[in-house]
């Protein structure tokens, strides 16, 4: 990396697993063991996994040494040697402060005593990521697909009396019977009032005719995650309330995918939903940022918010997803991720956002 000679760093090491993906095409989780990427300024760089992934490992990589370890012995002695062997005694190190926990960084510490761990590489790996490559964009559209799958699939499952907890099991079983084997997050299907939590959890609340069901899922396809919410309306007629806070989310979420463009900046794209909701009265119950960025992983850099005056770029990916929250009463959000271009914002979801969706889709 070139810029490790200007700043003097020795060593970047990098313990993030989306990150070592991004950087090697390696994708591992490594969940207890370590798995490590190290780079330096005149050497070959470092590909450290647990001995029962080298194979696999070494397959997948090139131009990279990659080494292993197994259970019985301990990583850090063998990352000592593998750096020694270098000829990196006294080092500064870039890491990434955002992902290395407190104990990972104690037993570099330990057997780096003279290494000098201040410069973080956290920043320039969220940039990094900002603008995507043609191919991971295919890949997002890939997910964004299976996304719109599994509302379909929700969709169908839904009747009086069933459970939030039971949609979610009928969802990722179909899922996993199609090749799907992992959603980018918990699903989370909540029904009637429960929808007023923006984030709640489904449980065994049953469904009831004339009440909104929100849909907030993804999935991982090769690496890459997609994110979708709707809102769709169970029953025959909704409430004048119900209506209103819809088609006002609605609004938001419209305009906001309509008026993105490249060098807006990121508060200014959350003004344009929020102002439609604040100015009908609601702006309280938008309680949130309008949108987050994502790619290997659901929630990645920037936050589209308030406050953030970052330009928006080509290829930036991020989420559109106005919310009204009105505690123990409705909650209703529209969210679809996508991308920007010179020629706007191309949503990777597809699933209908009108009041009338589910019932046309069941007709369908």
């Amino acid at each position: 990396m070139s810029d490790m000679k200007k700043n003097n760093i020795d060593v970047a090491f990098f313990s993030d697993p989306s990150t070592i993906h991004l950087m090697t095409g390696y994708l591992s989780e490594p969940h207890e063991r370590i798995l490590a990427f190290m780079i330096f300024k005149d050497a070959t760089p470092i590909l450290f996994t647990p001995a029962l992934e080298i194979e696999d490992a070494k397959a997948t990589v090139s131009n990279i040494q990659v080494e292993s370890y197994l259970d019985t012995q301990n990583p850090w002695e063998i990352i000592q040697t593998l750096i020694i062997s270098k000829g990196i005694l006294h080092s500064n190190w870039a890491i990434e402060k955002q992902h290395l926990t407190v104990q990972k960084l104690e037993a570099l510490q330990e057997f780096f005593p003279r290494g000098c761990f201040t410069f973080d590489y956290s920043p320039f790996m969220a940039n990094l990521r900002i603008s995507k490559s043609a191919d991971e964009i295919e890949k997002m559209k890939k997910a964004g697909y299976w996304a719109d799958e599994a509302i379909k699939i929700g969709a169908l499952a839904l009747h009086a009396g069933v459970s939030e907890l039971e949609i979610v099991a009928e969802i990722e079983y179909q899922l996993k019977k199609r090749g799907i084997s992992q959603m980018s997050f918990d699903t989370m299907v909540l029904f009637g009032d429960n929808a007023a939590n923006p984030h709640g959890t489904p449980g065994e609340r049953k469904l009831k005719t004339n009440e909104f069901v929100l849909f907030d899922l993804g999935v991982v396809y090769e690496g890459y995650t997609s994110d979708v919410t709707r809102t769709l309306f169970f029953g025959d007629a909704p409430s004048e309330q119900q209506e209103k806070v819809y088609n006002l989310v609605l609004d938001a979420h419209d305009a906001a995918m309509a008026k993105a463009t490249l060098d807006m900046s990121a508060s200014n794209l959350d003004g344009i939903a929020r102002n439609i909701i604040a100015d009908q009265g609601y702006g309280t119950y938008f309680n949130h940022r309008l949108g987050h960025g994502l790619g290997q992983s659901v929630h990645e850099f920037p936050s589209i918010m308030e406050g953030n005056e970052m330009p928006l770029v080509k290829n930036m990916c991020f989420s559109i997803e106005p919310g009204i929250y009105i505690p123990n009463e409705v909650g209703v959000r529209i969210e679809d991720c996508g991308y920007l271009d010179e020629h706007g914002f191309h949503s990777f979801t597809f699933f209908p956002t009108h009041l009338t969706a589910y019932t046309d889709f069941m007709k369908s």
